[in-house]
């Protein structure tokens, strides 16, 4: 992968836009929660290795993302963002040794706090709980929403960048992929949120086999996508050399 001065001039945004959020993270207080944010960091942070490969672009998808939204809706933002950093950076770290690439981690670490710093801060905004048409499960749609394209549009961008390709093919082919993802691990956090209240920081580990199981569903349903795709270049790769 091929970082172009464009590109280091795209992070350097997202490093900007992330330092932005979280001095408006700071600023915004919220307080802390010790006992949940460590829950969550050791659940987020443990299972951010679990990633599934996207076909047909150079991205991936952690299956800890139920984790960041509890953090988002349970935790100040500023808590919400030191979780997703630590996820960042553990996601970033390679499994085969090799170097570790310090561009590859600032701008994952960026966009990772500034998804979640901003889902964060919109959730807890004062303006929007105050108004009576807005409901919890509102608010949860809208977070996610920001989560959602705070992750998936730099990305886009950077594999635009890096790889070449069109921007919104790109966004448009990992949407397709992930955006069920999104939706399902909004209602599994739902559902904990509305039982945390009764039984705590315990309710986070009832995500866990949740999780496993739509982890190993995506990894087989990406695994024959990718053979789907591979097959009939093979064939045609194969055509051509006869």
């Amino acid at each position: 992968m091929t970082y172009t001065r464009l590109t280091k001039a795209f992070i350097g945004f997202m490093v900007l836009a992330a330092a932005g959020t979280i001095g408006d993270a700071i600023l915004q207080g919220q307080g802390w929660h010790p006992l949940l944010a460590v829950t969550l960091l050791l659940a987020a942070v443990g299972t951010s290795r679990m990633k599934v490969t996207i076909p047909g672009i150079n991205g991936n998808m952690s299956v800890n993302l139920p984790f960041l939204l509890l953090s988002v809706i349970m935790l100040s933002a500023t808590e919400s963002i030191l979780i997703a950093c630590a996820c960042a950076i553990m996601q970033t770290l390679p499994k085969d040794g090799s170097k570790v690439k310090p561009i590859r981690v600032l701008f994952n670490v960026s966009m990772m706090a500034f998804s979640c710093g901003a889902a964060g801060l919109l959730f807890h905004l004062q303006l929007l709980n105050r108004l009576s048409w807005v409901s919890a499960p509102l608010l949860m749609a809208v977070s996610t929403a920001t989560l959602f394209l705070g992750q998936t549009l730099p990305v886009s961008v950077v594999v635009a960048l890096t790889d070449g390709g069109a921007v919104r093919r790109i966004w448009a082919n990992i949407a397709q992929m992930s955006f069920p993802y999104y939706v399902v691990s909004a209602g599994v956090t739902s559902m904990v949120n509305s039982i945390g209240h009764n039984i705590g920081w315990i309710a986070a580990f009832l995500v866990l086999p949740v999780m496993y199981v739509i982890y190993r569903s995506y990894r087989l349903y990406f695994a024959r996508a990718a053979a789907a795709v591979a097959q009939p270049m093979a064939m045609a790769a194969a055509g051509a050399h006869s």
